[in-house]
């Protein structure tokens, strides 16, 4: 038995390992393609394919399952590229879904046709699952189209398969629902309901009206992060967690959301307030504040990192309570930036505010909110041009 490498192209190597003969006399061999600069790095991977194939690990392309590759994916792509929520999402819906129906197939018997009419069948009622009527929604369908063409498309660059049945899917139409906001009115209603709350909560629920900023850019905010004097604060981690990693600060996803947002007078006086309760909280914690080097404007009493979930959570309990319209947490962010569009505060600037990576997704997100303010902006004309008789 013997390895050799060949000269495949300016950085591609293919590498050869013979397993003797079959018994009708053909060679038995294995092989691979690799990326490397130099004879030696493709040398030392033929070293490592040696031993994948010696220990029982390799498995020839041609044989692969979904499900083995799927791992492949995991641990060489989806970890280290993937955001921590985005990747928890992918494997909940390959877990429940896309691998009980593909993960025993080989990967290069998939067809085009099989993932259409999957994700065809996810759309119709009864594909929920919990019982409720109808199927998934097309945003959901839409998630399940984007893992096949990732998957697929990493196994097309690792030279698994020579083309992706999913490449020519289209991608599903998802119908974009009108996000439900507050009006002026009722966010008044909503900040008399808060001055009942506890002072973190009623900061936390100020905050996202008066900045737009994502829960997990909330709950990673730490007192470095404001500047009072000033009356900005810069936006610089968001706080996830999921089952795989925990508690983790890490940069938000695009360039845009690292970013530094303007406060009214009125949130930096109630922001220096809060700050001297925090203080005062951590004064009396002592050696036992679980803060760490980190001092977060918003943690349990001792300062310890509190779940972005948990917002999402009370959210839902003091909506109800409050008789207010039903609206997410999230909705809190649609509802700052179409008050400052009913206010005519530039686009660009509410883009900026949001930390959107280009003013065209504000543009979409927004449009009917924009509309509705152009129709305010035309009533004003009719008082301009009004013909009023000259006395």
């Amino acid at each position: 038995m013997a390895g050799s490498i060949e000269k495949r192209g300016k950085e591609s190597w293919r590498l050869v390992y013979s397993m003797g003969f079959h018994q009708d006399g053909t060679r038995n061999r294995r092989f691979k393609t690799v990326k490397c600069k130099t004879k030696s790095e493709a040398k030392k991977e033929l070293a490592k394919f040696i031993a994948e194939i010696e220990a029982g690990e390799y498995i020839a392309p041609q044989k692969m399952t979904f499900s083995q590759f799927v791992e492949e994916w995991k641990d060489k792509y989806a970890i280290k590229q993937l955001g921590a929520t985005t990747y928890e999402t992918y494997l909940t819906f390959l877990n429940n879904r896309i691998l009980p129906k593909f993960g025993h197939m080989q990967i290069e018997k998939i067809n085009t046709l099989q993932i259409l009419d999957f994700l065809n069948k996810l759309q119709e009622d009864g594909a929920r699952g919990d019982g409720k009527p109808g199927g998934l929604s097309s945003a959901t369908v839409e998630k399940h189209h984007r893992i096949f063409r990732n998957i697929f498309n990493r196994a097309v660059e690792w030279k698994v398969i020579k083309e992706s049945p999913a490449e020519n899917v289209k991608k599903p139409k998802v119908q974009s629902r009108k996000g439900r906001v507050f009006s002026e009115e009722q966010v008044r209603m909503l900040m008399n309901h808060l001055s009942g709350e506890d002072m973190k909560w009623k900061m936390i629920v100020t905050l996202a009206i008066t900045t737009g900023m994502r829960r997990g850019e909330i709950a990673g905010l730490e007192w470095d992060h404001v500047d009072l004097d000033k009356g900005k604060i810069h936006v610089q981690q968001t706080l996830v967690h999921t089952k795989e990693e925990g508690y983790v600060f890490k940069e938000p996803k695009t360039r845009n959301s690292i970013r530094t947002i303007t406060l009214s007078q009125g949130v930096v006086d109630q922001l220096k307030r809060y700050k001297s309760m925090k203080i005062r909280q951590k004064l009396r914690a002592g050696d036992s504040w679980e803060g760490s080097d980190r001092f977060l404007l918003f943690s349990s009493d001792l300062g310890k990192q509190m779940d972005p979930k948990s917002i999402t959570r009370w959210w839902k309990k003091r909506i109800n309570k409050y008789g207010l319209p039903d609206i997410t947490f999230h909705e809190l962010r649609h509802t700052s930036a179409t008050l400052l569009i009913n206010q005519g505060v530039h686009m660009k600037t509410i883009s900026a505010r949001l930390g959107h990576s280009k003013i065209g997704i504000t543009m979409d997100l927004y449009g009917h909110a924009l509309e509705s303010a152009d129709e305010i902006a035309a009533s004003h004309f009719d008082t301009l041009l009004e013909n009023k008789e000259i006395k």
